[in-house]
């Protein structure tokens, strides 16, 4: 049914499209899981039905449906996401800020990465976490993880390279100021969960790093990269400039020993709410 009603996507990605976006994201993944050492926070104990929002190419969903084979497990995206899926994931194409487009009630787990600073304006957020919650049986869970668009230290070029990102994410009116983020345990609460917790995760972001540390930086390199086009067309940021300042952040990562953060929060759908 999803499948069927979906519509062509109205969203203001604040990322512009590239071929090399999948890779990106894969990396991005990767340093998440890295950093975490698991998928997941949440106790979902063996859940049937899983939701992954904003599921992009699809790398977590996989890894979760091979963890649970007799589950199902679903990823929305206005993307495809990459092929090699396993027989248990399916991908549904809609747009988010448009309503999920499924029943009350249809899954154990709704998981929702990195969308803070991406695709959800903050005015929608109150409506985006009621249909999370509203799609979610009772008793099951909601996950969040979310960034900060910050890194410390910061040196001159990274305060800068920053700014300009932040700038530029006011313009599509997402959360560049961590109004939201910093407090996602208070919005799960605000949105009938129970038995929520938050965490703040602190990541190294450089070749210092090791693993974490290397998938970081290239991550954030690579970002500011697609992000050029912008910085130059809304701000007046020249390709030289705009170079210079990036292998200057990447210099002060190095030396600093710069870090991220992640904000991640989880809560429980009463199980005496009905659907």
């Amino acid at each position: 049914m999803a499948d069927e009603e979906r519509g062509e996507p109205d969203v203001a990605y604040m990322l512009p499209r590239h071929p090399a976006e999948l890779d990106r994201l894969d990396v991005q993944h990767y340093g998440i899981l890295e950093a975490l050492r698991r998928n997941y926070l949440a106790p979902v104990g063996s859940p049937a039905r899983i939701l992954d929002v904003g599921s992009g190419t699809g790398q977590w969903a996989h890894e979760v449906a091979r963890e649970f084979p007799r589950a199902a497990v679903v990823g929305l995206d206005l993307e495809p996401g990459k092929d090699g899926a396993p027989a248990n994931y399916h991908v549904v194409l809609a747009n988010l800020l448009g309503g999920l487009p499924f029943a009350d009630g249809s899954f154990d787990y709704v998981h929702q990465r990195l969308m803070a600073i991406s695709a959800i304006p903050l005015p929608a957020w109150p409506a985006v976490l009621a249909d999370l919650v509203r799609v979610t049986a009772p008793g099951g869970w909601v996950e969040l993880v979310e960034a900060l668009v910050a890194i410390e230290p910061a040196g001159p070029a990274t305060s800068r390279l920053l700014g300009l990102t932040r700038r530029l994410g006011r313009t599509f009116g997402v959360d560049m100021d961590a109004v939201v983020v910093a407090v996602l345990g208070d919005h799960l609460r605000r949105a009938g969960l129970v038995d929520v917790e938050q965490r703040t995760v602190s990541v190294p972001i450089g070749e210092w790093g090791g693993r974490a540390g290397s998938l970081f930086a290239t991550n954030m390199r690579v970002l500011h990269i697609r992000l050029a086009d912008a910085f130059e067309d809304r701000m007046g940021i020249s390709e030289p400039e705009f170079n210079r300042l990036l292998h200057a952040m990447l210099d002060e990562w190095e030396r600093h020993r710069s870090r991220g953060t992640f904000v991640l929060a989880y809560g429980r759908k009463p199980a005496n709410v009905a659907t």
